[in-house]
């Protein structure tokens, strides 16, 4: 069975990967990434259900030198802070609705961009962000066909991807309701791979 449609585009840019039960990569159980860029150069996506426990945003804001005096409100704005994947953890990230722009925003799909800048979190803190975003440290990335060959293991299910599934605040539930968006109920999912 193919939840893909790999004929028309074999690309997953501005999708859902869904991790499937059996996915051998612990950090990476249960997880729904929206992929910001795929092509036969290899992939990038940010988790989009862990949230990183110990680290807040004012906390973030003090570790990289941005004054809270100079952001106002700074003290009380809770922003939580995603475990976006295992490669450069330090690094963050931000998926954000497209009405925000700067010279460095990437356009993933429509209505979804992708900032890295200091300065998308100075404006987040200040209340000139975009509408709506999702502060991640990391990203998952794959190298060439790297991707694709986890793919055709049946490590990963793809699905379209949805503002709600992106930024809504419910991270418990994202990959069941990932899983429920192509018809596929989660409990006849299992996690031993093979073949028919």
């Amino acid at each position: 069975m193919m939840f893909n449609n790999e004929y028309s585009n074999p690309y997953f840019s501005g999708q859902l990967l869904i991790a499937m039960p059996g996915m051998q990569d612990e950090r990476f159980y249960k997880t729904v990434i929206y992929m910001c860029a795929h092509t036969e150069e290899g992939a990038m996506g940010l988790v989009l259900n862990q949230v990183m426990d110990g680290l807040s945003f004012p906390d973030l804001l003090e570790q990289l030198g941005i004054d809270e005096e100079s952001v106002p409100g700074g003290d009380g704005i809770s922003v939580p802070i995603h475990f976006g994947g295992p490669v450069e953890a330090g690094r963050g990230f931000v998926l954000h609705s497209d009405e925000y722009q700067q010279d460095a925003t990437l356009e993933v799909d429509d209505g979804v961009a992708l900032t890295a800048t200091v300065d998308i979190l100075k404006a987040i803190a200040r209340g000139y962000g975009p509408r709506q975003s999702l502060l991640a440290l990391g990203y998952a990335g794959w190298g060439p066909g790297q991707l694709d060959d986890e793919i055709r293991a049946n490590g990963w299910l793809q699905a379209p991807a949805d503002s709600d599934l992106i930024f809504g605040p419910d991270q418990e539930s994202k990959w069941e309701r990932s899983i429920a968006k192509i018809g596929i109920d989660p409990r006849m999912l299992s996690g031993d791979a093979g073949h028919a």
